[in-house]
């Protein structure tokens, strides 16, 4: 009896990391075709985004309901616990994801009621890294890397520094030329909303390294094990 309530545990287990892979799979597709819309001001592309986020957030709900339940009926110990314990927080890492996707399209389909501000220069580079690290951070949980997880985390400053730079150069638009106070403001919005998918790219990477080391990084200037 003991052997087949394991190997159950075992099954249930990777139909856990499956929900979550399918999760992470959505929420890339939805951070993508958000970057695509803004990019290409295609208002078509953004309220799909908005529209498919609704299936984000089942999934996320369903995951939630299923790492309660792991927990409750296996009474799981040592990295079994970990694991379930580093996927509900992941879980919500995803679905925050998927809501950066959608406030990204939702000012996408304001900024398409005005001409373009500008050439987008810095917002392209800085969606880029943002994406890389959002897939990597996945990548690094399917694979439980840590040094990949770790390379993550080490990207977030190049994405802070666009960010600020972004800012910098709105606020002169804004001050030159009140007309754009609106376009600028949107602008900003949708920097801050890609720094915040890197620094939820960190935590899920900083999760990955607590899932396969142990070690809580969270606020910690440490540097990776050899």
């Amino acid at each position: 009896m003991e052997g087949h309530i394991s190997r159950i545990f075992d099954e249930e287990l990777r139909e856990l990391k499956e929900s979550m892979l399918l999760e992470g799979e959505l929420v890339q597709k939805a951070v993508r075709n958000a970057v695509t819309a803004l990019l290409t001001r295609d208002s078509v592309l953004a309220r799909k985004v908005i529209e498919d986020d609704d299936t984000i957030n089942t999934k996320e709900v369903e995951i939630d309901e299923f790492c309660l339940k792991l927990l409750a009926l296996r009474q799981p110990a040592a990295k079994d616990l970990r694991f379930i314990a580093t996927a509900i927080k992941i879980n919500y890492d995803l679905e925050r994801m998927g809501d950066m996707a959608v406030n990204i399209c939702e000012r996408v389909l304001e900024l398409n009621q005005e001409p373009q501000l500008k050439p987008y220069i810095d917002l392209p580079q800085m969606a880029e890294i943002a994406q890389t690290m959002v897939k990597e951070s996945l990548d690094a949980f399917v694979k439980e890397d840590p040094q990949l997880a770790w390379k993550v985390t080490q990207e977030d400053e190049k994405v802070d520094h666009l960010n600020e730079q972004i800012f910098r150069e709105l606020l002169t638009y804004m001050s030159e030329d009140l007309k754009t106070i609106s376009r600028s403001t949107r602008l900003l919005f949708i920097s801050k909303y890609l720094e915040r998918l890197a620094d939820h790219a960190v935590n899920i990477a900083e999760l990955v390294i607590f899932l396969v080391q142990g070690r809580i990084i969270r606020h910690l200037k440490v540097t990776p094990n050899p």
